[in-house]
């Protein structure tokens, strides 16, 4: 492994609030803001810095309603609806409700948000509604950092390999929660089929690094049978989820978590049986991933345009 290349980042420095890095290689605490008052573009600019360098950030017990929550997605960029096929909360299109304590779907799966489409979320911006007492943990990897720790054989490898990405994935192997409100979910997740062509790695737009775009939306690797793609998948994710590449929140509820999705994985605990865990989420509109070949992403199936139009404001 390269892991001796890599060296903990400089701690970000902004005369607006204070920054508490969380682990290692990934993850922050902002410290001094209350996302409910009006920011400055100075504000904003250094929170980006901030969201780039650390890959996810986390602001504590904020007052944020849903439409703060909005109001604060929006000074980094259009906002989308909240789901290609899953639908929004009442009144409030561009959120997605992810009540996992009356709902049998969980995220506990690594993953990158949507994937599926040909322009992924440039970001997602999650605010903690309700939260068990123990448990519920979100865990976060930084993609950057797994390139990195690639063995120098594997990685000429890894940049020049393109994956199919579909919402029709199996993620669900495994479980033994086939339940019929679950078969229900699923049928609503799967109601419009997606499959996009994205690199593996691909060149992030801001920090220029290259990232492990891959997760649990992939189905396979193009060229490779399913076996073989199944195992060099299972390789390659290896090094994501290393624990030196992770971080772990334990959420309060007015938590708020910011993460680039273009350089991370995240997973949701489902540790928490049958207790109330509530969070909503925001996401942005992102732009094509690259290859370093320069190559841009293709749909294959599925028009992402009405989830990527956004709310009109």
């Amino acid at each position: 492994m390269n892991s001796s290349v890599l060296v903990a980042p400089k701690s970000f420095i902004s005369k607006h609030f204070n920054v508490q890095p969380v682990a290692g290689r990934i993850g922050a605490e902002i410290v001094g803001l209350d996302l409910s008052l009006p920011l400055g573009d100075e504000v904003i600019s250094d929170i980006r810095k901030a969201l780039v360098q650390y890959k996810v950030i986390f602001f504590r017990q904020q007052s944020l309603d849903a439409s703060g929550q909005v109001a604060f997605a929006r000074r980094f960029g259009e906002i989308t609806i909240a789901h290609p096929t899953v639908p929004s909360l009442p009144n409030h299109p561009e959120i997605l409700d992810l009540d996992y304590g009356r709902n049998v779907n969980r995220a506990n799966h690594w993953h990158t948000d949507v994937t599926f489409v040909d322009r992924p979320p440039l970001g997602s911006i999650l605010r903690a509604v309700e939260i068990p007492p123990v448990g519920g943990d979100t865990v976060w990897a930084n993609t950057a950092a797994a390139y990195q720790d690639l063995p120098d054989p594997l990685r000429p490898l890894a940049d020049q390999l393109w994956a199919v990405y579909s919402n029709a994935y199996d993620y669900t192997t495994g479980r033994v929660d086939l339940s019929e409100e679950f078969k229900a979910y699923r049928r609503i997740f799967e109601s419009t089929v997606y499959e996009t062509l994205h690199p593996v790695v691909r060149v992030h737009p801001e920090s220029g690094e290259r990232v492990l775009f891959i997760g649990g939306f992939v189905r396979r690797i193009q060229g490779l049978s399913q076996t073989e793609s199944d195992d060099l998948l299972r390789l390659l994710q290896a090094y994501v989820t290393r624990l030196e590449n992770t971080v772990r929140w334990r959420w309060q509820e007015g938590d708020v978590a910011f993460w680039d999705n273009r350089a991370t994985q995240h997973y949701a605990i489902d540790d928490f049986g049958k207790q109330l865990r509530r969070v909503q989420r925001v996401t942005l509109v992102g732009d094509f991933p690259i290859g370093i070949d320069g190559r841009r992403s293709e749909a294959i199936k599925g028009d992402s345009a009405v989830y990527l139009q956004g709310i009109i404001s």
